[in-house]
């Protein structure tokens, strides 16, 4: 039994760091523009999807072109329509945000098809590690290491970069960035970027773990926005903590509780929602007041 439960926690870390980049992508762009961008799911399935076209062009050493691949398309969508949304109402981004995810799917689907397509770890990757009690594949083990990777650098970012510290400060006063001269509307275009890539990005690390199809959206997106209001909207730590919450949880209902399994995150939700309804790390956004 003991075994058994140290096997699903480190499953349930992986699961966890990866919703943690999806959610952190999608945390970035309503801390910076106040969207809520319901297209989120459908950027993390076109970063699977051409990274299989690369994979199968170039190989696994080319894989990096599928994130910044979803990042261009998400500075075209930024350009073309959501720009447009910043100065309307909340209820007028979500019906856009989610006609565009519908698009994209559409998109996806004339260009691939409709069945799902094989996407195979890099050699390097394959077989088991056995840690103790605990028992991964190599690629799992992988794909935990990346994503902490991937996760230091964005603190870096953010902490060490003037870039990364205009889009802190922007979060919070948007205004204030204008009337020292900056230009917001290209800090809005990167941060949208930012956030497709980070969707893109889990998007090809979760392709071989995942069926790659279509409607792998619901299974990212939806977790990345119950992580979002666990974790308190905008808030980067957050994210992290809650994403792993969920991970950890919806690993072990897997294995102990498996009907239980669809609705454990849903109930932790409601369970922090209850104690605090802003979230773990929630704070008062003035301009949302």
């Amino acid at each position: 039994m003991l075994e058994a439960i140290v096997s699903q926690l480190a499953n349930g870390l992986v699961l966890g760091v990866l919703y943690i980049l999806i959610a952190i992508g999608l945390s970035i762009i309503f801390g910076l523009l106040g969207i809520i961008n319901f297209a989120h799911g459908a950027f993390f399935v076109l970063g699977a999807y051409i990274a299989v076209t690369i994979i199968g062009l170039f190989g696994w050493s080319a894989v990096i072109l599928a994130p910044i691949g979803v990042a261009i398309v998400g500075v075209l969508c930024e350009k073309l329509v959501v720009r447009r949304l910043y100065s309307e109402g909340p209820l007028l981004s979500l019906v856009v945000t989610f006609a565009l995810a519908l698009l994209i799917e559409a998109t996806i689907r004339s260009v691939w098809g409709t069945m799902a397509l094989p996407m195979s770890p890099p050699s390097a990757f394959a077989g088991i590690v056995e840690i103790g009690p605990i028992l991964l594949t190599t690629y799992r083990l992988a794909v935990l290491g990346i994503t902490v990777v991937i996760l230091g650098l964005l603190w870096a970012f953010f902490a060490l970069t003037p870039y990364g510290r205009i889009l802190r400060a922007g979060s919070r006063d948007p205004e204030m960035l204008g009337w020292i001269g900056i230009d917001f509307p290209k800090v809005r275009t990167g941060a949208f970027a930012l956030g497709c890539f980070l969707a893109g990005a889990g998007g090809v690390l979760a392709g071989p773990l995942w069926t790659v199809t279509p409607a792998m959206s619901s299974a990212a997106s939806m977790p990345a926005f119950v992580i979002v209001t666990i974790g308190g909207l905008g808030s980067y730590p957050g994210a992290i903590v809650a994403g792993l919450l969920v991970g950890v949880v919806t690993a072990l209902s897997v294995q102990f509780a498996p009907e239980l399994s669809g609705i454990a995150m849903y109930v932790l939700m409601a369970v922090v929602l209850l104690l605090r309804p802003r979230g773990l790390f929630g704070t008062a956004w003035e301009r949302f007041e």
